[in-house]
């Protein structure tokens, strides 16, 4: 089991592309939140890959609880893009992806998502 999750930022086309890999647990999440917390609200839009985040536990929908939060008090907007089957059902079962915009990745350019 990995005790982190990559995280790889960039902006592009005036979005914050955040892009996750690794599964999002109890043991992972600290770790993940204070990464990633600082960097919502960089930009209008925010922009998290989650094509590589196989499995998602509660302590993980906690994190994207935090993110959604913190776009709220920053005013942006955070696009999820990459679910695989299992978080999307997982997301879904909880009511988290109302939360947040959900695209397609294939049709999802950072360029159209700008504000």
């Amino acid at each position: 089991m990995t005790t982190e999750v990559a995280v790889r930022s960039h902006d592009q086309d005036g979005v914050t592309v955040l892009e996750l890999d690794g599964e999002i647990t109890s043991v992972t999440s600290a770790a993940l939140q204070q990464r990633i917390l600082p960097l919502i609200g960089r930009s209008p839009t925010t922009l998290i890959d989650l094509t590589k985040v196989p499995y998602i536990s509660s302590a993980g929908l906690r994190t994207l609880l935090l993110v959604h939060r913190q776009a709220l008090r920053a005013e942006t907007r955070t696009v999820l893009v990459g679910l695989s089957d299992e978080v999307r059902f997982v997301m879904s079962s909880t009511g988290f992806l109302g939360f947040f915009d959900v695209r397609d990745k294939a049709s999802c350019d950072p360029e159209a998502l700008r504000e």
